[in-house]
């Protein structure tokens, strides 16, 4: 089914822009603001709200980027235990290097790089020598003594006290960090700590997108943050504080909502004064329900997202990623909102693809994989594994050739150029594997583009299966999974493995 879209960016970039600009007003001297979730490539955010710019908050940070500068936490810990981001599947700390890279590209340069919670771990002591070899200011910030009951001891020299001050030149510091348990709330309240010592009247406020606290708990798009963060078990909340205070209610998520007694006591302890803010919520300034245009749109696309993360997390399962509590957390929420994962279009196409291969293979002890698309008019198309090509691979394959009008018969990638891939393969790399997996593929498109019409036709509307999406019945191979990426599809798997072998050569 063709995107509907649910989301105006515009409208929402001038509302944002307007309540940042108002709460950091309340703060004369200094306003630290949290930024949550992704600056850049915000992938959750635009599946769940179709039309939204996954880039929109770095639009917002070049409009205010002369008034802002941007600290970026990192936890020590996610550095040494390498923790992935899933959808790059790339490690933390190469998130930080690489967000560092992306706001450069965006004329916006980092003010500094903290290291939260550091106590010498080694591969943290590697990363911040690196950056400092690059002439990036690092800063190391152990953990607080005292958090989170003694509140004495945290509001002392001894707590916050102790972390070195960060120098910052303008009146709104953005402190941003790759993934969840950054350390960014402690930066914010440890400069702030810092400031008032120092008789600068600095305030705190932060920013997240989800969950929007404007929409009702069960509505789909806040189930799907639930969802995302399943692993974490995060659940969303009314916010009590916020109904006590205006007899309104708000959604929030049980973190921020138990941290928030403790939270006001240190704000009231660094100022000396009552803290403006009654909730949780009131901390806030997301403006992200107001650029919703399509409320049945973003719900249909929400349920969507909740599907996908159900067979991401079945897959990290069996990979030994996550536990099976995670997996029966979102079967919950899936069985709130009445789905199942074959209202998801290309699961069931994928399956019939895979029996298909079986049933023309019978005899054949060999694992048999089905994969289907979604293109962006409607179209679903299917591909399976065989003795010369992945199924993610035929599947590509058969999807541009669709694209640009080639007829089924033409040849993309000439036999001999496959026939030479697959004896480098295991001839002279030692592979066990001769058929081609997606990036593989993908290098021998390009190669025979060079004197193949059709090939280069069919490579030129490779860009088109961005954002299209993708089910396969086992989990993709690095080469397949590497190459789906790069398309920019999202892909979901069954929790398969696509070979008998434990080590994949």
């Amino acid at each position: 089914m063709p995107l509907k879209i649910g989301f105006d960016n515009d409208k929402y970039l001038a509302e944002q822009t307007a309540a940042i600009q108002e709460r950091a007003a309340q703060f004369g001297n200094k306003l630290y603001l949290e930024f949550g979730g992704k600056i850049l490539f915000d992938l959750h955010a635009s599946r769940v709200l179709p039309g939204f710019d996954p880039n929109v908050k770095m639009r917002l940070l070049q409009k205010i980027k002369d008034k802002a500068d941007i600290l970026l936490c990192i936890h020590a810990g996610d550095i040494e235990r390498r923790k992935l981001r899933g959808d790059f599947g790339i490690t933390y700390d190469v998130d930080a290097l690489k967000l560092i890279d992306d706001l450069r590209d965006w004329d916006i340069e980092v003010c500094a790089v903290v290291i939260t919670r550091f106590d010498d771990q080694p591969a943290a002591k590697v990363f911040k020598t690196r950056l400092e070899h690059r002439g990036i200011r690092v800063y190391t910030h152990r953990a607080t003594r005292g958090y989170p009951t003694d509140v004495d001891v945290i509001v002392s020299d001894d707590g916050y006290g102790a972390n070195p001050y960060i120098e910052t030149r303008h009146p709104l510091v953005i402190v941003t960090g790759p993934g969840p348990g950054s350390g960014k709330m402690a930066t914010c309240l440890s400069q702030l700590y810092h400031d008032h010592k120092r008789n600068v009247q600095s305030g705190y406020a932060k920013f997240e997108t989800f969950p929007i606290w404007n929409l009702p708990l069960n509505h789909p798009v806040n189930v799907a943050y639930e969802a995302a963060t399943a692993d974490l078990r995060d659940v969303n909340m009314i916010d009590p504080f916020h109904l006590e205070a205006y007899g309104k209610t708000a959604v929030n998520y049980n973190r921020d909502i138990e941290v928030f007694p403790v939270l006001r006591r240190i704000l009231r302890r660094i100022t000396g004064s009552d803290s403006i803010y009654a909730s949780p919520t009131d901390m806030g300034v997301n403006r992200a329900g107001s650029g919703i245009i399509d409320d049945e749109a973003v719900r249909e696309a929400a349920r969507q997202e909740i599907i996908r993360r159900f067979f991401r997390y079945s897959c990290e399962y069996v990979m030994g990623g996550v536990d099976k509590e995670t997996i029966h957390r979102v079967e919950l929420l899936m069985e709130a909102l009445a789905i199942t994962p074959e209202i998801r279009c290309v699961v069931e196409p994928a399956r019939r693809a895979a029996h298909e291969g079986r049933a023309k293979n019978k005899g054949n002890n060999g694992i048999f994989c089905g994969a289907a698309i979604e293109l962006a008019d409607g179209r679903i198309l299917t591909g399976k594994n065989s003795s010369l090509m992945h199924a993610a691979s035929s599947l590509v394959l058969n999807s541009v050739k669709t694209l640009a009008g080639i007829p089924d018969t033409i040849h993309l990638i000439a036999p001999n150029i496959i026939a030479s891939v697959g004896s480098m393969k295991t001839d002279v790399l030692g592979s066990r594997s001769v058929n081609l997996d997606l990036e593989e593929t993908l290098i021998a498109l390009s190669i025979c583009a060079a004197g193949n019409p059709a090939a280069q036709a069919a490579m030129e509307r490779l860009k088109d299966l961005s954002g299209c999406e993708v089910h396969m019945t086992h989990m993709p191979t690095p080469g397949d999974e590497a190459g789906l990426r790069r398309l920019g599809v999202n892909l979901t798997s069954e929790p398969n493995f696509a070979t008998k072998s434990l080590f994949e050569a």
